[in-house]
């Protein structure tokens, strides 16, 4: 799977865990809206009991995550199946995992609802302020990593159809593709969405690498900024690094390629497969 299309589900995966650790609830879960429909499916959970919830479909509107995905808000209740803030078409289902103060917190990117988490205690008290704003910090990591793979969706379309051997142009969408991905890796907290994001970035080069000839990750994030006509301090700002650091790498790429200048660099790269 392209690493695009799974950002959402990558950032879902591991994102009721991490509210868990968070805000210190000992149930959580959550999934993304269906593509196209006012449909949520639950698909991801940590802590619970039962297999009540998995795969669960919650329709916009209805119960405390569907009020969340129509409201665009985070949403909370202290006891569900009592709440009159709430329809109650899920209560059995709620029941069934025994779960009493809950809290549905919208993941909303370009101001549309991409998914919903929830977090939920098994006794009927109030969730105060510090658990609601741990849990919608959550849900800010998972709408970053929504936008990131949306970003790199759109790159990697800008990208195609792929050049033939004579398309100029179309090799330089390619290699301005692979900057701009590179560039977006390191904003990626977790770790398996952005090696595959570094994945989609080896397809866009030219050939496998030559024997023998090994960049360190940094090292070719500076030589693609490089590449793309960047200055170091220009790389510096897109990279989060500091002007000076982004010379030790390139001075390290050079090296390595037995490269005298930046543009000696970027061609032996190129030739050894490194770079689009």
């Amino acid at each position: 799977m392209a690493a695009a299309d799974a950002a959402g589900a990558v950032g879902m995966r591991g994102a009721p865990a991490r509210l868990r650790r968070a805000t210190g609830l000992p149930v959580a879960f959550g999934g993304l809206v269906e593509p196209g429909r006012q449909r949520m499916r639950i698909s991801e959970l940590s802590g619970a009991a039962t297999p009540a919830l998995r795969g669960f479909a919650v329709t916009s509107g209805n119960g405390l995550g569907g009020k969340a995905v129509a409201l665009a808000r985070p949403c909370a209740v202290t006891d569900y199946s009592l709440s009159r803030q709430i329809s109650h078409e899920y209560d059995a289902a709620v029941a069934q995992e025994g779960l009493r103060s809950v809290l549905a917190i919208p993941v909303v990117v370009r101001r549309r609802v991409r998914g919903v988490l929830y977090g939920a205690l098994r006794t009927a008290q109030p969730l105060g302020d510090r658990t609601l704003n741990a849990a919608v910090g959550v849900a800010r990591d998972v709408e970053q990593t929504l936008v990131v793979g949306d970003e790199a969706r759109d790159l990697l379309s800008a990208a195609r159809p792929e050049p033939g051997p004579g398309s100029a142009a179309g090799w330089e969408r390619v290699r301005e593709a692979h900057a701009a991905l590179r560039a977006l890796a390191p904003r990626i907290a977790d770790p398996a969405l952005r090696a595959e994001l570094l994945d989609v970035c080896g397809l866009l080069t030219a050939r496998t690498p030559t024997q023998g000839v090994t960049l360190a990750p940094r090292e070719l994030d500076v030589l693609t900024c490089v590449a793309a006509g960047a200055t170091n301090a220009t790389a510096a700002e897109h990279l989060g690094l500091r002007p000076e650091t982004v010379k030790g790498y390139l001075r390290s790429a050079m090296r390595k390629l037995g490269a005298h200048t930046r543009g000696e660099a970027v061609v032996a790269a190129r030739r050894a497969g490194l770079l689009p």
